[in-house]
């Protein structure tokens, strides 16, 4: 109102935003607040989400078209305007506490800033990314093999279709190569991240289209599990890293000072807060929600559900974190950095401290049995699968969010075209 009074305004732009519940809000309160006023919104497309979408049939298709379209060059941002009591850049600002912020001890969160997002994503595709497809699901390689682009995509600090060009740019160069003399890896791994760019704005799109996934089961036949009140010592306990499974512990802690992790060690993370610790996806979601630097609530809820077993689409992923630990981290590499209580074990013994528990300091007894665990979650959801109802109204979810490379039928209507649980790594 402020601005209007001073500068009269005659138009608004924004991008178009998906994100939490509240700012779909205050976009219908400005939306109001600008037919009140007869000011023309306008709200560009800012990638490959769109808004109102009637159908999912070749949506892939048209993200491709919408990539591929060079972005204008030839526009000027519009002359500054410094309203008073807006801050300039010559004010103090505010200190954290002076804002009744609290400590955000995170030491090695990436920084941010345009410039820092295109060096890393220079890095990716000139070095670091030529392993990406085979080194991105183990903890110990995926903070290098992965791109890392993920927060300055979140922020906007590059661009979805920036990132794709830049790739595919990239890719053309290497297919000029004559074979002998092209790297090893490079042309998979790239294919392998423009997917996954593409995979970005797919789960995005599902929050689009239907914004309540935030608060509730995307499937309603899961609205009568976990309802019991939260468990606050198991919650604490995997929080904070410290339930006794290494690798759970070691990827919470990492989580915790990096404020970032790889997809598989994310959903293992999810998957074994809701099965086998038999917590609703709620709670565990939003404290993960508050560690990721690169938080996007598209990518986030859908991603919670799914590794929760609350989509009614997606085949459960029960991650064993023993199994993970072996096979993410065979010599211990990782646990060792970030569970320092178990780091004297020998290798045989690492992912199982519990075996030999007079020989590690401090470090806690499994907080379930995980076997016994992993069963009964199982068996519950499995349970639930075979009501009467389930499978209708799974179908009516694929129609909805499901992504197809050709036009939907009613024979195709209980499955999808393209895997869901294709990791998510950027």
């Amino acid at each position: 109102d402020d601005l209007n009074a001073t500068h009269k305004i005659h138009g608004l732009w924004s991008h178009q935003e998906t994100w939490n519940g509240w700012t779909y809000q205050r976009d219908r309160a400005v939306k109001k607040w600008c037919q009140l006023h007869n000011i023309d919104w306008q709200e560009p497309q800012q990638f490959g989400v769109v808004r109102r979408l009637a159908s999912r049939d070749l949506w892939a298709r048209e993200w491709h078209r919408t990539m591929l379209t060079p972005a204008p060059s030839d526009l000027e941002g519009p002359p500054p305007i410094h309203p008073q009591g807006m801050l300039t850049a010559n004010d103090r600002l505010p200190e954290p506490s002076e804002l009744k912020l609290t400590p955000d001890p995170c030491p090695e969160r990436l920084h941010g800033g345009r410039q820092a997002g295109l060096k890393i994503l220079d890095s990716f595709l000139q070095d670091r990314g030529q392993h990406y497809r085979r080194q991105m699901s183990s903890p110990l390689t995926a903070f290098d093999a992965c791109s890392r682009l993920s927060p300055y995509l979140a922020f906007g600090a590059v661009s979805i279709r920036e990132a794709f060009r830049t790739s595919l740019e990239r890719r053309q160069a290497l297919d000029k190569m004559p074979t002998k003399d092209r790297p090893k890896g490079w042309i998979g791994s790239l294919k392998a991240f423009e997917s996954r760019l593409r995979w970005h704005c797919h789960f995005i799109q599902k929050l689009e289209d239907e914004p309540r996934l935030e608060f509730e089961n995307l499937h309603s036949a899961y609205d009568t599990l976990r309802t019991e009140a939260l468990d606050r010592k198991k919650f604490d306990a995997w929080s904070q890293g410290c339930t006794g499974f290494p690798m759970i512990d070691a990827c919470m802690r990492a989580l915790i000072q990096t404020g970032w992790l790889n997809f598989r060690m994310r959903a293992m993370l999810m998957s074994f807060a809701s099965y086998h610790l038999w917590l609703h996806w709620r709670d565990p979601a939003l404290h993960l929600a508050r560690l990721f630097v690169d938080y996007e609530p598209g990518i986030h809820y859908s991603q919670c559900q799914m590794q929760s077993g609350t989509t009614g689409i997606n085949a459960m992923r029960i991650y064993n974190p023993e199994k993970q630990s072996r096979e993410q981290d065979p010599d211990g590499a990782f646990l060792r950095k970030w569970v320092p209580e178990i780091a004297g074990l020998p290798d045989h013994l690492i992912h199982t401290p519990w075996v030999n528990l007079a020989r590690t300091d401090n470090y806690p007894a499994p907080i379930v049995d995980e076997k016994k665990a992993r069963k009964a979650a199982a068996q519950a959801l499995y349970g639930l699968r075979r009501t009467a109802g389930h499978r209708s109204e799974s179908g009516q979810i694929v129609a909805k969010h499901g992504s197809r490379r050709r036009p939907s039928s009613p024979r195709r209507s209980g499955r999808q075209n393209m895997p869901e649980q294709q990791e998510l790594d950027l």
